[in-house]
């Protein structure tokens, strides 16, 4: 099984348009998510900012899908439950660190999904050949060493982060990559399926929509104002331009949502999957320039033992 999204249906792009350069731009517009996360999550809280997430994404891929003429209605509808809660959880998960701590280390261990997806396929390799099944696959020993390498990373991005008491973030941080690892698995089931992009965005929307509201009715009960999912600034007097940011999140989600499926769908994966980790370079920069998050150096080094560890989990996948 790929450690990257089979590639979906989609509907004809322009002939000049580049994978590469939706690639790039998707990272782009991943970051340019995160910095409305991380100005909008004091006013709204965790969970309202998931579920806007989640409700202008179903409505632009809603109306997405009206025009090109593509039918919502779908075959598999457990496939898309499983993908949508894996992903809708990862989500919130990072949307809070991405609130707690500095927004280039919240974005960099997200992107250990790539690690983790080696975890899990070394894992089935392994349970494969103890059944003594005849489709179990090799794992490449330089595999187990990316695994290494970038939890090496991860222990040299959070350095930092411990002094500040941020370390339950953190690990948050982590199950949030691991759980986007899990959504990548759904994600090719549902490539093999043959659903099209837009009912995939659609659904995973929807149910970002619907669990956003959920936890935000429970914290709402449960923990008062001032918790994980509730407001932190009263409606009224909450600014203008944060309504702007929450919207922003939702868009530029599903725009880089879109563009990155399309661009594994086009281009080579593993040239795809390496344009991917830009991200953590715009993160970096958004972080430095909108934030003041300086970036030290042992931070700087876990990125770069992150990446490489990503790129090689991505090349050396079990056979």
């Amino acid at each position: 099984m790929s450690a990257e999204p089979r590639p979906l249906h989609h509907a004809p792009m322009p002939p000049r348009s580049s994978p590469y350069l939706q690639m790039v731009l998707a990272t782009v517009l991943f970051a340019c998510m995160g910095v409305c996360v991380k100005l909008a999550s004091p006013h709204f809280g965790t969970a309202a900012v998931v579920g806007a997430r989640g409700l202008v994404g179903a409505v632009l891929m809603a109306a997405i899908a009206w025009g090109s003429g593509t039918s919502l209605r779908t075959r598999v509808p457990r496939l898309h439950v499983q993908r949508g809660l894996s992903g809708a959880f990862a989500l919130s998960l990072w949307f809070y660190c991405i609130g707690h701590l500095p927004l280039a280390t919240a974005v960099t261990l997200n992107y250990m999904s790539s690690v983790w997806m080696a975890v899990f396929l070394i894992g089935q390799a392994a349970l494969a050949r103890h059944l003594g099944s005849p489709q179990a696959r090799r794992v490449d020993p330089r595999l187990l060493w990316a695994i290494a390498v970038g939890f090496v990373g991860v222990a040299l991005v959070l350095h930092p982060t411990l002094a500040r008491e941020q370390l339950g973030a953190g690990a948050l941080g982590l199950v949030s990559g691991m759980l986007s690892a899990m959504a990548y698995v759904q994600v090719t089931a549902l490539g093999r399926a043959g659903e099209p992009e837009v009912r995939v965005v659609f659904y995973f929307s929807l149910i970002g929509t619907l669990l956003g509201a959920a936890l935000a009715a429970v914290d709402a009960l449960t923990a008062g104002p001032g918790h994980m999912g509730v407001s932190a600034t009263p409606l009224a007097d909450i600014p203008a331009l944060a309504w702007a940011e929450l919207f922003g999140i939702g868009a530029f989600a599903t725009l880089a949502q879109l563009l990155m499926t399309r661009a594994y769908a086009r281009g080579h994966m593993l040239a795809n999957a390496s344009l991917q980790y830009l991200g953590i370079v715009h993160a970096s920069l958004f972080g430095v320039w909108l934030f003041q998050e300086p970036i030290g150096l042992d931070s700087a080094l876990g990125m770069a033992l992150i990446v490489g560890a990503g790129m090689a989990a991505t090349r050396f996948k079990p056979a």
